[in-house]
């Protein structure tokens, strides 16, 4: 019996649906199409690029000088102070000075992104631009910038490029990303879509069928009065053999 009820309400929902099927998919269409025209059309894209740096011992120059894991440890904690100088006012605006930009300090921070490398020596700026070619050259002029200052500031000479930042033959935006973004426009469209349709349902509280008045009223149905097309009665009537004409025999 259970089953049975289940199955019931299976079909029930699945009926409920189906009634409203063009809302599901105009719904669902609408968010895909229009996040696909926002991501490839509206929203501009953003390009990034990335110059390495790396940290050494400095104070011993001797060739055969090998570092312990003490030197490394320490070189590890002075990478999160560098992260702190690297963005600081001293080193960012300097970098404008240096390369003519026309944006301020805190626009230029909110550019660039500095982190270790998977905990290692090397230290990467990322810069984010809408041109490619911008984000490769600030990203080399902050590096650059960073090593001169930092002999001034520190009073060190730890700090070499390790790699410079270069644009790509065919160069890809990091965002927007059209394709996920109308898959979860998609998704996010048909969940929308359904939920609309069930409250729709919800909120009908007409009754449609013989069912629908036994199951709210709990009254027998006794009759039920049939609609008769009489346009379509007519049609048929006059594609019949005998319609509007005598046959003789």
């Amino acid at each position: 019996m259970d089953q049975q009820e289940t199955t019931i309400e299976l079909r029930e929902l699945f009926e409920i649906l189906m009634k409203r099927i063009w809302i599901i998919i105009g719904i669902t269409f609408i968010a895909t199409v229009t996040s696909g025209v926002i991501s490839f059309f509206v929203i501009t894209p953003i390009y990034e690029s990335s110059t390495q740096l790396l940290v050494n011992k400095s104070e011993s120059k001797n060739e055969m000088f090998v570092p312990t894991m003490n030197d490394i440890q320490s070189n590890l904690k002075l990478i999160e102070t560098y992260n702190v100088i690297i963005k600081s006012p001293r080193i960012l605006e300097q970098t404008i000075t240096n390369m003519g930009l026309d944006m301020t300090a805190s626009q230029l921070g909110a550019k660039i992104k500095v982190n270790a490398v998977q905990n290692s020596q090397v230290m990467a700026i990322t810069v984010s631009d809408p041109d490619p070619m911008a984000a490769a050259n600030i990203a080399n002029g902050i590096a650059n910038t960073f090593k001169e200052e930092i002999v001034k500031i520190m009073n060190v000479d730890n700090v070499q490029v390790l790699a410079e930042a270069k644009v790509g033959v065919n160069p890809s935006p990091v965002k927007p990303k059209p394709l996920l973004n109308m898959v979860i426009a998609f998704v996010v469209g048909l969940m929308t879509a359904v939920g609309l349709v069930f409250l729709l349902e919800y909120l009908d509280n007409t009754l449609k069928t013989e069912q629908d008045i036994e199951r709210v009223l709990g009254l027998s149905v006794l009759g039920a009065i049939a609609k008769i097309d009489y346009r379509q009665e007519e049609k048929e009537a006059a594609l019949s053999p005998a319609g509007g004409k005598q046959v003789e025999v």
